[in-house]
């Protein structure tokens, strides 16, 4: 599995690529947290939004496909107690509805077969009154954005849907969500997030 495969070398390839926009992102959406959430994130990779979001919520429940990066992920939060790592398939996530009361899928939407199945997951597993946040990188025409995306998909990551500002808020639109935010990290390869209150 590529995301197995690049674990070890995934964190310095993001840092030196596009370092400011992911802790810019990572910002935004840890301060998107409070003290007593119960917090599910999917796709959580080596841990880039786990280690933010961990110091802020109650409990952290950290998620991935790829076994390899979860073992990076926990390596970076290994002194927060507060945080749980499990293997999980986003499009069928193994939990009771209404649980968490914040979710957050980071920069794998374009990545998915079939995002409307990740999207009603979590949705469903969202409390009533929660936020489900989903950062997307995005491709707004620049050079460096354009190539990046190329290199990856070169090394395997297989991007399955490439979106600009515009094409991202239309994509939610067509699945009937009403999105409360939208907060773009500039940088290389810029990053969208949507937030959206259940």
């Amino acid at each position: 599995m590529f995301w197995n495969r690049i674990s070890g070398i995934y964190d310095f390839v993001e840092n030196t690529f596009n370092g400011k926009v992911n802790r810019d992102i990572a910002e935004y959406v840890a301060n998107q947290i409070d003290a007593n959430d119960n917090v599910l994130e999917c796709a959580c990779g080596t841990g880039m939004f786990s280690l933010p979001i961990a110091k802020r919520c109650k409990r952290l429940t950290a998620t991935d496909f790829a076994d390899k990066m979860l073992r990076q992920a926990r390596k970076k939060c290994k002194d927060l107690p507060n945080v749980i790592f499990e293997l999980a398939d986003i499009t069928s996530l193994n939990y009771e509805d209404e649980t968490f009361d914040k979710v957050v899928a980071a920069n794998v939407i374009h990545l998915l077969d079939n995002p409307t199945a990740a999207m009603s997951e979590l949705m469903r597993v969202c409390k009533k009154g929660g936020i489900v946040i989903i950062p997307t990188y995005i491709n707004e025409s620049t050079k460096s954005a354009s190539a990046a995306a190329k290199f990856f998909n070169i090394l395997g990551a297989n991007f399955k849907h490439e979106f600009s500002a515009a094409t991202y808020q239309e994509f939610f639109k067509e699945m009937g969500y009403d999105v409360n935010e939208y907060y773009t990290a500039q940088g290389r390869m810029p990053c969208c997030a949507a937030v959206i209150r259940k």
